[in-house]
C-alpha cells in the first residue's frame, strides 16, 4: 500500500472516531485499517502480549508510520494532544508496550477536538489515566499455576505467566455473575480488592465479560444497597429503555435518509428496512459499528450490500448446499454490482 493511499485510510479511520467521540487514539486508527481486532487489543490490554505489536497484521515499521500519519492528520485538524499511559490489567499495574522500540509516546498520545470544553477534558485524562480493573481468566482448556503447578477456575496473568487465585492472593474473594449492573456496581465499590472475570468466545473470537470477583461482605452490602432501592431503579431502567428507543428510531431514519441519497434508485420502503435492520440494537450488524453511526459512505454501502446479497441473490442457497462462504460470495460478486448500479441510478 503506497503511503498515500495509507494516509487517507489513517485519515478515514481517525475521522469516524472523531465524529462519534471527538477524541482520536491510535487504537481506533489501527482497528479502524483492521490491522488488529478489538480481540487482540483486549488481550494486550489484559498483559498477555509482550507488545501490541506482535498481535498486529503488520509489522512495527507500518505501525509507526501510521502513527505518524495520524499525527500530522491530527495537527492539520488543530486537534490538541494529551500523553496518556497505557496500564495493563495485572497484578503489578506494568506500562503497555506497544512495539519492542525504546520510543512509545507516538502511540500513547489521545488527539482531542478543540470543541471539548475543560470538564470534559479533565474527566477524559482522569479516565485514561485510571489503572484499569484486574482481569482474571475463566480459561477454556486445561492449565497449570506458574507457581505451585495446580490449577483452579480462574487464571491471572503476571509476568506473562499464568497463576491461579491463591497464589495471586484472591482466593478469598467470590464470584458474582453478571446480569444485573447496579448490583455489581455497587458490590465493586465496596470492594477493597476485586477483578473483571472474562472467558474467550471461539465462535465471536472475543473476550467476554462473565462477572466480577468481590469480597464476601461487600457483595452482602450491595446486595442491601439494592433492596433498598428496587423501585427507584426499575424506573430509571424504563425511562432509559423509551429512550433508547427514542435514539434507535432517529439513527435508523438518519441511515434510511443517507441511503436514500447514497442509492437513489433503492426503493423508500427497502431504504427503510435495511436501516431497521442493520441498525438494530445488540444486533452487531454493520450498522451498529462507530462507522456506520458517523453515517460513513463506506459503512452505508456494506449494509446496502448485505441487504441485496441476502435478499437479491441465491446466496444463502448456495451456503445451505454446502457451498463454501468465499466461494459464494464470488459467485454473486456481479449480481451485486449489477444490483448496486440499478440503485445509483435516480428511480
Amino acid at each position: 500500500m503506497s503511503k498515500p493511499n495509507l494516509a487517507r485510510r489513517v485519515a478515514e479511520a481517525a475521522e469516524i472516531a472523531l465524529t462519534t467521540r471527538k477524541y482520536v487514539t491510535f487504537i481506533d486508527v489501527v482497528t479502524g485499517l483492521r490491522w488488529l481486532h478489538s480481540r487482540h487489543v483486549d488481550t494486550w490490554r489484559q498483559g498477555r502480549a509482550a507488545t501490541l505489536a506482535e498481535l498486529a497484521a503488520v509489522d512495527e515499521d507500518r505501525l509507526l508510520t501510521a502513527a505518524g500519519l495520524l499525527r500530522d492528520w491530527a495537527r492539520a485538524k488543530g486537534l490538541r494532544p494529551v500523553d496518556t499511559p497505557y496500564v495493563a490489567g495485572t497484578r503489578d499495574r506494568r506500562e503497555l508496550r506497544f512495539t519492542t522500540r525504546h520510543e512509545q509516546e507516538p502511540f500513547r498520545v489521545h488527539w482531542l477536538s478543540p470543541d471539548l470544553s475543560e470538564a470534559r477534558v479533565r474527566r477524559l485524562t482522569e479516565a485514561q489515566s485510571k489503572a484499569p480493573d484486574l482481569v482474571a481468566v475463566a480459561p477454556l482448556e486445561a492449565w497449570t499455576c506458574a507457581s505451585c503447578a495446580d490449577t483452579g477456575p480462574y487464571l491471572i496473568m503476571e509476568d506473562d505467566r499464568p497463576h491461579c487465585l491463591t497464589c495471586a492472593d484472591l482466593d478469598h474473594l467470590v464470584f458474582l455473575p453478571s446480569g444485573n449492573a447496579a448490583l455489581s456496581r455497587r458490590a465493586k465499590q465496596e470492594s477493597g480488592l476485586s477483578a473483571v472475570v472474562v472467558q474467550y468466545n471461539r465462535r465471536r473470537k472475543v473476550y467476554q465479560r462473565m462477572g466480577l470477583l468481590v469480597e464476601e461482605a461487600a457483595l452482602a452490602a450491595a446486595e442491601e444497597r439494592c433492596l433498598a432501592d428496587e423501585e427507584v431503579r426499575l424506573r430509571r431502567r424504563e425511562r432509559d429503555r423509551v429512550r433508547r428507543a427514542e435514539q434507535d428510531v432517529e439513527y435508523q431514519a438518519a441511515m434510511a435518509a443517507e441511503i436514500a441519497r447514497l442509492f437513489p434508485g433503492c426503493p423508500g420502503e427497502r431504504a427503510r428496512e435495511i436501516a431497521e435492520h442493520a441498525g438494530q440494537r445488540g444486533s452487531g450488524r454493520v450498522g451498529r459499528s462507530a462507522a456506520a453511526r458517523a453515517l460513513d459512505e463506506n459503512a452505508i454501502t456494506l449494509a446496502v450490500i448485505a441487504s441485496i446479497r441476502h435478499l437479491d441473490t441465491d446466496y444463502d442457497n448456495l451456503l445451505m448446499s454446502g457451498v463454501p462462504r468465499m466461494e459464494a460470495r464470488e459467485r454473486i460478486r456481479a449480481g451485486i454490482e449489477r444490483r448496486l448500479e440499478e440503485f445509483r441510478r435516480p428511480g
